[in-house]
């Protein structure tokens, strides 16, 4: 749960730069368990879902 947390707050520090917003929740998705990444999947569609979707669908099609 440490992990999650940590890529949460990561990814909402990143979230101005697409680029570095795409590479560090690729790194997320490798580093953490499925659980949560279900939790992960979920909290970034709900915080980034209109800025940006087209990456969340990229990355989390993939996972």
């Amino acid at each position: 749960m440490k992990m999650l947390n940590y890529f949460k707050t990561v990814l909402s520090r990143v979230s101005f730069d697409a680029r570095i917003f795409e590479k560090e929740l690729r790194k997320a998705i490798k580093s953490l368990i499925a659980e949560e990444l279900t939790e992960l999947k979920n909290w970034c569609y709900t915080n980034f879902g209109g800025e940006h979707e087209a990456i969340l669908n990229r990355c989390f099609v993939l996972s």
